[in-house]
């Protein structure tokens, strides 16, 4: 059974502010994330600490987050931290409560794309 972060969506995770970020694009927000934070994909995003969600948008179909994802690829860089920064000034983790950290025998509903 989904959550109500369980959805299609393109995603922009980052190190922190203005570090280092990396765009993605998945059909399960919550499972995505939660492989993020626990470096469960060796490369790009463990190596470089991208473990803060600081942008997310939803979409209807796994096409159009797809498309979204490599349009933003293809911005300059200055181009996606106004992105950030126009929806969360802060650069907050927007996943921070998402998991609960006390609960050893919590899993994320597993990822379908």
């Amino acid at each position: 059974m989904g959550t109500h972060r369980t959805f299609i969506a393109t995603y922009i995770m980052a190190s922190g502010r203005n570090g280092t970020i990396y765009t993605g694009s998945t059909s399960n927000l919550e499972s995505r994330v939660w492989k993020h934070k626990t470096r469960a994909f060796p490369g790009f995003t463990d190596e470089n600490d991208c473990d803060q969600l600081v942008w997310f948008e939803r979409h209807t179909w796994v096409t159009d987050a797809i498309k979204r994802e490599r349009r933003l690829k293809k911005w300059m860089r200055d181009w996606k931290l106004a992105l950030i920064e126009a929806h969360n000034p802060e650069w907050r983790d927007l996943a921070a409560d998402w998991f609960p950290e006390n609960d050893l025998d919590w899993t994320p509903p597993p990822e379908e794309d």
